[in-house]
């Protein structure tokens, strides 16, 4: 039975497996780094973020998290904030179910509740048609310098 569900401790090193594989999937030649592991921790630890996991059977199958930016306070006006929606992945044999339509859900219905002004994210060609889908639109107002 599949869960979608805010990530626990327990779930650090099936986040870095989930990791590895997508990258294993970019890379014609996947890297072998015994250390990916305490690697991936680390980053966790210096770099807070909210994440969602789909379990299937005890089994991560799938992630996204999020980047949750506080904006700076006005007088008079409420705190603002926006999200970062970010690394989005669902193993390849439970593609194609929903799953990352119903983690992205998850994402969004969290960044409402937490009174978001909107959710941005960086879509690779190949997502784009997914994240239109699911009503992301291409922005306009966003500026970027790129290094």
């Amino acid at each position: 039975m599949l869960i979608i569900r805010d990530e626990c401790p327990e779930d650090r090193a099936g986040l870095a497996a989930l990791r590895a594989t997508w990258a294993a999937e970019q890379e014609p030649e996947p890297q072998d780094d015994p250390d990916f592991e305490d690697i991936y921790g680390g980053w966790m630890d210096a770099n807070p973020r909210k994440f969602f996991v789909a379990e299937e059977d005890g089994e991560l199958v799938g992630m996204l998290n999020l980047l949750i930016f506080e904006r700076m306070p006005k007088p008079g006006k409420p705190p603002s904030r926006w999200v970062y929606l970010g690394n989005v992945y669902v193993l390849p044999d439970f593609r194609n179910a929903g799953i990352g339509a119903q983690l992205v859900q998850t994402a969004v219905e969290f960044s409402q509740g937490i009174n978001a002004a909107r959710m941005v994210l960086s879509p690779s060609p190949a997502s784009r048609t997914f994240y239109a889908r699911l009503g992301f639109q291409p922005a306009d107002e966003l500026s970027v310098l790129r290094f």
